[in-house]
């Protein structure tokens, strides 16, 4: 939803900005996923510096796409770097997270970072699946900027445990949508 909404709100005020940047849009990609691996680290023990590192992350995945837009470098290849390093950035983030909350006898929180994990890549598969078909499928509540915003703004006030059930219920919410929206395409 942001994404569709405000995906591209940044390509005009930085483009004079990115132009300038001797950087091409797959090395930001890469930079922004080795800071996601460092924020992953530091979520092992320290939700707050974890949360931080996200969000420097995720201003490295919103500049890849401005630069490839802007430069005009944007690329298949470079669609499908970004998609897959997200999966692999989801991946640790959540996994993090989760050991951090077993470490401290978070059972719950664990488990839930887990589900909410298998929740968001069932989001991107069903996405991903239907574009195999030929088919856009961007319906539902949650892709990736609203995960990446509540779970910065979980980790960063310490209520992680909140938003790990909004992300849980609304990931497999957005996963049924998608289903669902798929299905009434093909008919019963």
């Amino acid at each position: 939803m942001i994404g569709e909404k405000l995906g591209h709100v940044f390509d005009k005020p930085l483009e004079g900005l990115v132009r300038k940047i001797p950087i091409s849009p797959n090395s930001l990609t890469i930079i922004g996923f080795v800071v996601t691996l460092g924020a992953s680290i530091a979520l092992v023990t320290d939700l707050f510096l974890g949360g931080i590192l996200i969000l420097l992350g995720a201003m490295f995945d919103v500049l890849d796409g401005v630069v490839a837009r802007a430069t005009h470098r944007v690329t298949r290849f470079g669609a499908f770097l970004d998609s897959i390093l997200d999966r692999y950035s989801d991946a640790l983030m959540f996994l993090a997270i989760s050991f951090n909350l077993l470490s401290n006898n978070n059972r719950t929180g664990a488990s839930l970072a887990v589900i909410a994990l298998v929740g968001a890549f069932l989001v991107s598969y069903v996405r991903a699946r239907a574009e195999g078909l030929g088919i856009e499928c961007k319906v539902g509540l949650m892709e990736r900027p609203e995960r990446i915003i509540l779970l910065v703004l979980g980790l960063l006030t310490g209520m992680i445990m909140p938003v790990l059930w909004i992300l849980t219920v609304l990931n497999h919410i957005t996963a049924a949508q998608r289903i669902y929206y798929m299905r009434n395409l093909f008919g019963k």
